[in-house]
């Protein structure tokens, strides 16, 4: 029997801009099967997160313009449970309008926050996890996050660091840190007590608003004002006349890092972002020549560890290329580094600015 005070947000709002051409601001890749499973990524993290919290209990937090989109994808969800926000304002806004909206309708709701486009495979370890900091949720005020236990000085990710002194499995947090250069990170692995930061909260709607209320005044009474219309016929039109006042910030910097009360769980499952094409290419089966392949049928001479996606069954033939990504989709045709793949939002400016918007 699951517990009706579950809540989950599914934040499923962002671009994924570094997966174009697959990726574009039209249909962007938590909706798209990336890893050629049959499933979308936003359809993976639907289904993982119902195995504890009540699937009329799972809020998607988008954009207006994914609306048809996540309907589409999720056929199951009603228009209860769709929270869009007329304009990009980072995480925070969002995640307090939906507090708001679930305390509402369930004021002893417990609440996780997770990103639509992760990828987990061990999810009875995820759900274990969530359990763990649920249960601990409900009985203290706490902000809580999942870490993840760094696999090597990663660059691309933020940090936490917590208290080494702490025996029990959920420990505090002494502070949040930015992306690190390469010796830092480094450095932060040596020193054992370092997660990576997966953007997985966890909290009481009770401690959330709470921790808004006293970090972020302006913000909170911006969005207190509309208490009276959530859930009903008029909250429309107030998100719409006010939401873009909202200061432009994310829920790390808003009150993770200005609160006390912040626990953190080391994670025991493994877990990709999927950020990047080398993130997919890491986590995907390869070839005997070390070559991930998505809906190709491939013919590979001397070429080895390419990221190649197509559409499905079209033959791609490959000679010479090592460690290229290599992406045909619909009018565009990517063929680029993978080293350089942090490049390829710079890359896409350029095509856009070139070429016409329509191409991203």
């Amino acid at each position: 029997m699951q517990n009706k005070n579950y809540y989950a947000i599914l934040m499923a709002g962002g671009v994924g801009s570094r997966f174009w051409p697959v990726s574009t601001q039209d249909f962007p890749k938590q909706f798209h099967d990336m890893l050629g499973t049959g499933d979308t990524l936003i359809q993976k993290t639907f289904s993982r997160l119902s195995k504890l919290i009540p699937k009329e209990n799972i809020f998607i937090l988008t954009n207006e313009r994914y609306n048809d989109l996540v309907f589409e994808q999720l056929p199951e969800v009603t228009k209860r449970q769709v929270v869009l926000e007329p304009e990009m304002r980072n995480t925070a806004p969002c995640i307090l309008y939906a507090a708001l909206k679930i305390q509402k309708e369930n004021e002893d709701a417990v609440m996780i926050v997770a990103p639509s486009d992760h990828w987990i495979e061990d999810e009875n370890a995820f759900t274990q996890n969530v359990q763990q900091a649920f249960d601990f949720c409900s009985q203290n005020d706490a902000l809580m996050t999942l870490g993840i236990q760094p696999t090597f000085p990663n660059t691309g990710y933020g940090y936490i660091e917590y208290d080494k002194s702490s025996n029990d499995s959920i420990k505090n947090v002494n502070q949040f840190r930015e992306k690190p250069d390469y010796n830092t990170a480094k450095d932060f692995i040596d020193q054992g007590n370092f997660l990576w930061n997966a953007g997985i909260f966890m909290w009481s709607v009770k401690s959330v608003i709470e921790a808004f209320k006293s970090n972020q005044p302006q913000l909170y009474s911006l969005f207190e004002l509309g208490c009276d219309v959530y859930n009903t016929d008029l909250e429309n039109a107030f998100i719409r006349d006010n939401y873009g006042k909202a200061e432009n910030i994310s829920v790390d910097y808003a009150i993770m890092e200005h609160s006390k009360n912040v626990y953190v769980l080391p994670a025991t499952f493994d877990w990709n972002d999927l950020g990047t094409w080398g993130s997919l290419y890491d986590k995907l089966d390869k070839d005997s020549s070390g070559n991930a392949v998505v809906n190709a049928q491939t013919l590979a001479e001397d070429a080895s560890g390419n990221m190649i996606r197509t559409k499905a069954d079209k033959v791609v033939v490959v000679d010479g290329l090592q460690d290229y990504i290599i992406v045909d989709k619909d009018e565009v045709l990517l063929i680029f580094p993978k080293t350089k793949e942090q490049d390829i939002k710079k890359v896409l400016q350029n095509v856009k600015d070139k070429f016409g918007e329509h191409y991203g």
